[in-house]
């Protein structure tokens, strides 16, 4: 395995393939794990509810087959109705429980606002607020009955997308944060800026680079978010306009031992060619982490325990180092 894929993961997402009914031309789980595995990647996230085996020794099995180990996985999640509060939350627990199960150590939440898609977020008053946090509250205590941290997503189209939602999030709940280079730009805030500021409060990172021009027609509601990720607003790293290399550079610098995932959201219209299509991107990505080198260092995150050297040595719940 090359040193640059040192805690470097997929994401289903890269491959197209999105919980939002619709989104595109959804490939295969074989396909798109077997082409992770011929990357070098030493893991991938989950995907969507169900595109993944939902029993855990089969999504062991599955994820065995290809060598790959799992780092967290992503929950839309609605919080802030009381009402539907409790149906919910037997959903996030139930992934939750396979997330664990599989040996993943982070459960990455986002604030949904009940609407499918991710076409517009919603801002929430002061009781609606205050039932969000709770709800994040909930989400928190059950991820720790699992040995799961809680990233919170600031997300396009969710309830917390900018940095004054983000702001107001760390100042009123205690929740880790997962850090979406992409998201964030879309949402106005500095993603360098808010990473660096809020640094100490990053559990887990989605790496994406950004067509400005593109994130700010969504911004002002010029152009959909699908269509602008179908029209290529997220870039391989390197790029676009985000600098994720400064990004990265104060993560290491302030003793982030997480998982940097690449997650370069894509529509595809049918199946690419073997050897053709979101791969590709994807490789472009890897590429802009030869400039760290080594010096991205080990993890044993999420199970999956990578040397010094960029050897994955076996993936374990809990993370315990082993051949």
């Amino acid at each position: 395995m090359s040193p640059r894929v040192a805690r470097v993961a997929g994401a289903p997402i890269s491959w197209g393939v999105c919980e939002v009914p619709g989104w595109g031309y959804q490939l295969g789980p074989d396909r798109v794990l077997s082409e992770m595995t011929g990357l070098g990647l030493p893991a991938t996230e989950l995907g969507p509810e169900g595109y993944l085996p939902t029993d855990a020794s089969r999504l062991e099995a599955t994820l065995t087959d290809h060598g790959l180990g799992l780092v967290a996985g992503f929950v839309p999640t609605v919080l802030h109705e009381p009402d539907r509060l409790e149906g919910e939350l037997d959903r996030v627990r139930r992934q939750a429980d396979l997330l664990a199960a599989a040996g993943a150590e982070v459960l990455v939440l986002a604030a949904g606002t009940g609407r499918d898609g991710y076409e517009g977020g919603t801002d929430l008053d002061d009781p609606s607020w205050a039932s969000l946090v709770a709800g994040i509250g909930r989400v928190i205590d059950l991820g720790s009955e699992r040995g799961l941290a809680v990233a919170l997503h600031p997300h396009q189209g969710t309830v917390i997308e900018g940095s004054p939602q983000v702001q107001r999030l760390l100042e009123s709940s205690p929740v880790s944060l997962c850090v979406d280079t992409g998201h964030l730009m879309v949402g106005g805030a500095d993603p360098v800026e808010l990473t660096t500021a809020a640094r100490d409060r990053v559990a887990h990172v989605h790496l994406k680079d950004v067509r400005a021009d593109l994130a700010e027609q969504v911004r002002t509601g010029r152009m959909g978010y699908r269509d602008a990720v179908a029209g290529g607003m997220y870039r391989p790293l390197g790029s676009g306009d985000v600098d994720v290399a400064a990004i990265v550079s104060a993560l290491e610098a302030s003793d982030y031992d997480g998982w940097y995932v690449l997650e370069q959201d894509t529509v595809l219209e049918g199946a690419p060619q073997e050897g053709s299509g979101p791969v590709q991107d994807v490789a472009v990505s890897l590429r802009f982490f030869e400039r760290f080198g080594e010096r991205l260092g080990s993890s044993s995150a999420a199970g999956v325990w990578v040397s010094e050297r960029g050897h994955a040595m076996g993936r374990h719940p809990g993370g315990k180092e082993g051949e």
